[in-house]
């Protein structure tokens, strides 16, 4: 092996190794995002009363530290307008939840900034990467601050948290997702970051499906979900009345739960037809699996959905739903990277 040879071998090792990180990290990302859904459906995340960053690692440890909490907790409206009267043992049910959630955003915190010291320090981070690491570490940490603001919002008057900073967190968090499963991919395949430009209509489903995951997002926020439980009608109809009932028209796109959920229904058509499209217009250039795999994954995301909606959002089809959404981004966003950089290659 000539001397060029092991320079080239030796970044590409690099390559893959900090691929194989960013994908791990990715992969507890989702995982972070599965438990924020279960963690809504649960109504557990207006149990911790507390941001604390640095010092909160430890739940309480004895009955008395649990006494305390659940003092704190009775003094917001959550315990005062709806749990009133709820046992101790029932206040640690919801609390848990709440605390691996936490738990698990400081973990991730962790499992992404040890390997970039690491690999920083020994020079195996490849070439143009260290901005978009750095990025994605700001990106993660903003992330808790307005997961925190989210939580602020339910601790006030209202107890259930803005729908509007509800679906802002959740977009954050697919944003990271996709972007380090995008730079995970790009080390892989190209030893170096893909732009975006030339992924042409991979892209469009990509965006689509990002904002039909927001979506989501407000529908979850708003417990639009738990009214209309028909599918293919909406209250007798395809269209229903009432979608406009609210002055200026625009703020039933944000504040009228029919509506809301009605955009939801609409948006999954969308991303289904034009993944049909997509996979057709590709049928020469993208691999056979993974247009396949996107059908599928759509399909079977489509069904949940209905599911979920007919049995008025059971936790446990809830929360699938809401893996499913990653999953289906997650394929949006392989079969969007492997146009672009296609696109580059030519």
């Amino acid at each position: 092996m000539t001397a060029v040879q092991a320079v080239s071998e030796t970044r590409r090792r690099d390559a893959e190794a900090v691929a194989r990180w960013l994908f791990a990290v990715a992969g507890l990302v989702a995982l972070m995002v599965v438990i924020g859904g279960l963690t809504r459906l649960t109504e557990s995340g207006l149990s911790m009363v507390e941001w604390k960053p640095i010092t909160g690692w430890l739940p309480p440890l004895s009955e008395a530290a649990w006494l305390a909490e659940f003092e704190k907790y009775k003094l917001f409206p959550e315990y005062q307008k709806v749990n009133i009267g709820m046992t101790l043992a029932g206040f640690q049910g919801i609390y848990w939840l709440e605390y691996i959630h936490r738990v698990l955003g400081r973990l991730i915190g962790i499992a992404f900034a040890l390997p970039l010291v690491w690999f920083w320090l020994r020079g195996r981070i490849p070439a143009g990467m260290k901005p978009h690491l750095l990025l994605m570490f700001i990106l993660g940490g903003s992330q808790g601050a307005l997961g925190w603001f989210m939580v602020k919002s339910g601790l006030v008057d209202h107890p259930d948290v803005s729908h509007y900073r509800l679906t802002a967190h959740l977009g954050l968090a697919l944003l990271i997702f996709g972007y380090l499963l995008w730079g995970a991919l790009s080390l892989l395949r190209h030893d170096r970051m893909v732009g975006l430009r030339g992924s042409g209509i991979a892209g469009w489903l990509g965006a689509l499906v990002f904002l039909q995951i927001l979506s989501g997002g407000l529908v979850a926020g708003m417990n639009a979900g738990l009214s209309h439980n028909t599918w293919p009608l909406m209250d007798g109809a395809f269209i229903p009345d009432g979608l406009l009932i609210i002055q200026p028209w625009w703020h039933n796109v944000f504040e009228n739960a029919m509506t809301v959920q009605f955009q939801h229904r609409m948006g999954a058509y969308a991303v289904a037809i034009l993944a049909v499209i997509t996979a057709l217009a590709l049928k020469r250039q993208a691999p056979t699996g993974l247009r396949h795999a996107l059908l599928t994954v759509i399909l079977l995301q489509i069904g949940l959905g209905i599911a979920t909606l007919l049995m008025h959002v059971p936790v446990a089809l809830g929360t699938l739903h809401q893996a499913g959404a990653v999953l289906v981004l997650g394929v949006a966003v392989v079969l969007w990277h492997d146009q672009a950089l296609a696109a580059q290659n030519d």
